[in-house]
């Protein structure tokens, strides 16, 4: 017959019910030998880009906000509802399983948060503080009318045009 003990952890004494570690074992586990690592400069990794691609993606950020910053606060407004607007469509092409490009959820998303920084600037130079500005913005979002983004009303224009010469 094949005998099987397990060590015991603690041992408890009837007395005075005294728990105690049981002796540590020896085995710590199983060495693998392993091939010396040879330690890379970050800037000859394979895997990093290359510094100069941050600069650039950097310089065009910039150019982005110094568009962003020509607008006048409306125009930001009605383009922060219209991205709003392009990002649930991408949305919804997910959850419907079509193609769409992953990558433009991010863009979309920093674009958004890129136009309210600068709308929020504005407002901090105007003098307006943190609680009147959540609450002009509250104001601002009930007053919003709802309609498609334009991706959509280009495709409903384009179906009606295609509609109307079939017809005729």
């Amino acid at each position: 017959m094949l005998g099987l003990t397990i060590p015991c952890q603690f041992s408890i004494s009837s007395s005075h019910l005294r728990i105690s570690p049981a002796p540590k074992s020896t085995f710590h586990g199983i060495r693998l030998k392993s091939q010396a690592m040879v330690m890379t400069p970050p800037h000859l990794h394979p895997l990093r880009s290359h510094p100069s691609s941050t600069v650039k993606m950097m310089a065009k950020r910039e150019e982005e906000l110094k568009e962003i910053r020509l607008k006048s606060t409306e125009e930001i407004n009605e383009e922060v509802v219209d991205l709003k607007g392009e990002l649930l469509m991408l949305r919804l092409q997910r959850s419907a399983r079509n193609e769409f490009k992953s990558s433009e959820f991010g863009r979309m998303r920093k674009r958004i948060a890129r136009m309210l920084t600068v709308k929020r600037e504005r407002e901090m130079e105007e003098g307006i503080n943190k609680r009147l500005s959540r609450k002009l913005d509250r104001r601002w979002k009930k007053s919003i009318v709802v309609w498609p983004p334009p991706s959509l009303r280009k495709k409903q224009e384009e179906q009606k045009a295609a509609e109307a010469e079939k017809s005729s």
